[in-house]
């Protein structure tokens, strides 16, 4: 058994994960049997010198035990963790001062979390946007959400763009939806295929307002072949 519990690694603290960290390290204190220094904490007495021979024991002891808590909390700690720390006295100490820094860092996470999810959830296309800046829009949501420890996967990524395109989009978002597989889909050939999409629509487009041109050029030449030949026509109209 003693052998099993020296092999126990200690638990590191990452990327200022607090709570799962914490609960893995209550065990491990546990395992080691020092959890209740931290639990019910350790202070030097007065006076030492008034304590039975029992008493200075139990006290050595003691001390013993909260180095022991000390130096184990210490291993699980990067150079900014000790710098937390590195004014307690005690392991109990140490711990309130890291729960008290950390969960300072997990409220403002939260925080951080919440708005990111509201912006992600508000992201639409707008109607002058191209779909390559609307995609860096949604890129840049997407991985600020996972640097904040949001499970996004690339899916839900997918149906937020399909959803959320300009109307004009419409036709190749049904034909996506009923001929791919948006779990397999990745993110890339979406982005190519509405790519492809817009700069046919845009060449649609600009057929439609080139020959719109033409004909208002040609109904304005014939206004003018009219208005400047009307006094030649005249007389003939009466004949």
């Amino acid at each position: 058994m003693a052998n099993s519990v020296k092999s126990f690694q200690v638990p590191i603290l990452k990327n200022n994960i607090y709570d799962n960290w914490s609960i893995k390290m209550k065990t491990f204190l546990g395992v080691h049997d020092v959890w209740d220094i931290v639990e019910n904490g350790f202070s030097e007495p007065e006076k030492e010198d008034v304590l039975t021979q029992e008493q200075k024991i139990s006290l050595k002891d003691l001390r013993k035990r909260d180095k022991k808590t000390f130096y184990l909390i210490y291993q699980a700690l990067d150079d900014d963790g000790f710098e937390k720390i590195s004014s307690a006295t005690s392991a109990r100490e140490a711990w309130e001062k890291l729960q008290t820094s950390y969960k300072g860092v997990e409220k403002v996470k939260k925080v951080r979390l919440q708005t990111l999810r509201g912006e992600f959830e508000c992201l639409h296309m707008k109607s002058y946007e191209s779909i390559l800046d609307y995609f860096s829009r949604v890129v840049i949501v997407s991985k600020q959400l996972k640097r904040n420890d949001e499970k996004l996967e690339d899916v839900r990524i997918i149906e937020k763009i399909l959803c959320s395109l300009d109307p004009k989009f419409e036709h190749i978002v049904v034909t996506i939806e009923e001929t791919k597989d948006l779990e397999e889909m990745p993110i890339g050939q979406l982005q190519g295929s509405l790519q492809a999409y817009e700069e046919k629509h845009k060449k649609k487009q600009d057929l439609s307002e080139q020959l719109f041109k033409l004909q208002i050029k040609e109904t304005n030449k014939e206004q003018t072949f009219l208005k400047d030949f009307r006094p030649a026509l005249i007389p003939l109209l009466k004949i």
